[in-house]
């Protein structure tokens, strides 16, 4: 009898650990659903668009020619390719930032314009983001090595 009560104070045991983890786990992804910013390139953004108010990152390059600041704004838009969207950011870019880089914005899409409240460049000669590289090397427009710049003129 006493190895029975054992055995089924031991599976008691092991179930309720089993439901604290589960709860556990809940409550995290519960705390971090806003926390969590999936990347998507402008074509996946034009075949697929966010939910309202959805957070994200916007990556590929800054399209050649489209960089405005005024008004303490700096308009750009970002391509991959083979889609193009318009990105407000109303703060100091990095240094680095220039066209024809590689970028990651973080914002909102509002209307057709991407606010971006955070801005990465790419940070020396041979660098890409991940995310970008694999974006523009599914739309085809990638031909550098691995992590490196697309070749002029793609």
């Amino acid at each position: 009898m006493a190895t029975g009560l054992k055995k089924r104070r031991r599976i008691q045991f092991v179930i309720a650990a089993a439901v604290l983890l589960a709860c556990a786990t809940a409550l995290v992804g519960y705390a971090m659903r806003d926390g969590i910013e999936f990347f998507r390139s402008p074509s996946q953004l034009a075949t697929h668009p966010p939910r309202d108010g959805e957070r994200f990152r916007l990556g590929g390059l800054v399209a050649d020619g489209s960089v405005v600041r005024a008004d303490g704004e700096v308009r750009f838009a970002v391509t991959d390719g083979g889609a193009s969207l318009p990105v407000v950011f109303g703060g100091i870019p990095p240094d680095l930032f220039r066209e024809g880089q590689g970028v990651i914005a973080t914002g909102r899409l509002e209307g057709d314009t991407f606010v971006a409240s955070e801005i990465l460049a790419k940070h020396d000669e041979q660098y890409m983001p991940k995310e970008v590289a694999d974006a523009l090397k599914a739309e085809g427009h990638f031909r550098g090595g691995p992590g490196g710049p697309p070749e002029p003129g793609s």
